[in-house]
């Protein structure tokens, strides 16, 4: 049976103050759990309706006032923040294929760019200061497992491009045509906010311009892609030529 406290701490984690306070995150789902599990992560603690390893077992009922899910998936646990990611680490820098946020806020395309830096090979995302928490439940969630094999640094963005001897890509709308400009294997690339793209103090920085051309012929279409959806056909560009 859980205590009140069990449920206070763990609905207190919705906010990265408490996260932080803590030094504690929700994951949820035996794929999430596992991956993490792994991976190397340390649970604090862990709830299940069934029998999952040293889980507590909990009721239904118990799981869905703890989870953060409109559907619970019959397990949920606490793990410990890793501290190597509350640091800047620009010491991974090295010839590879980087992916860098620039103030993403939505946790959803926070979640979904960090499956796709998975899928695609690419181990390191470097974060500004005002980007979503990686360790958002509704962030760890939309990852599907993710969370676990890519490398979060947040840190000062223009400090780390200004620094790195790698090429800086961006996708900008004043940018060449991805499909027709060299990649190289290894760099940095920038994907900026939601609504206002990447912005005016790392603008400067990015070496190369990319845009992501639009081969609509009708008169009315969309006015710019989503930031994940971006990402992944900017990352699947540069695996193409690699």
């Amino acid at each position: 049976m859980l205590s009140k406290n069990q449920i206070k701490l763990i609905r207190s984690l919705e906010l990265k103050k408490n996260r932080k306070r803590e030094n504690l995150f929700v994951a949820e789902g035996p794929k999430v759990v596992g991956d993490l599990l792994k991976a190397g992560f340390r649970a604090h603690a862990i709830f299940a309706t069934k029998p999952y390893g040293n889980a507590q077992q909990v009721t239904d009922d118990e799981l869905r006032r703890i989870s953060f899910l409109q559907h619970p998936q019959e397990v949920l646990a606490l793990f410990e923040i890793p501290s190597s990611n509350h640091t800047s680490q620009f010491s991974v820098l090295r010839s590879q294929l980087i992916l860098a946020l620039d103030g993403i806020q939505d946790p959803g395309n926070l979640g979904t760019i960090i499956r796709i830096a998975d899928w695609f090979g690419i181990s390191t995302i470097f974060c500004s200061q005002d980007t979503v928490d990686c360790y958002n439940p509704k962030v760890v969630q939309a990852t599907m497992g993710s969370i676990a094999h890519v490398k979060m640094v947040y840190c000062d963005l223009v400090k780390l491009l200004s620094e790195t001897q790698l090429p800086v890509y961006g996708t900008l709308l004043d940018g060449e045509n991805i499909y027709q400009q060299e990649l190289k294997p290894e760099g940095i690339i920038v994907m900026g906010n939601e609504g206002n793209g990447i912005s005016k103090e790392v603008r400067p920085l990015v070496t190369h311009r990319l845009l992501i051309p639009n081969f609509s012929t009708q008169p009315e279409t969309a006015e710019s892609l989503n930031v994940a959806i971006a990402t992944a056909i900017t990352c699947s560009e540069f695996r193409r030529r690699g």
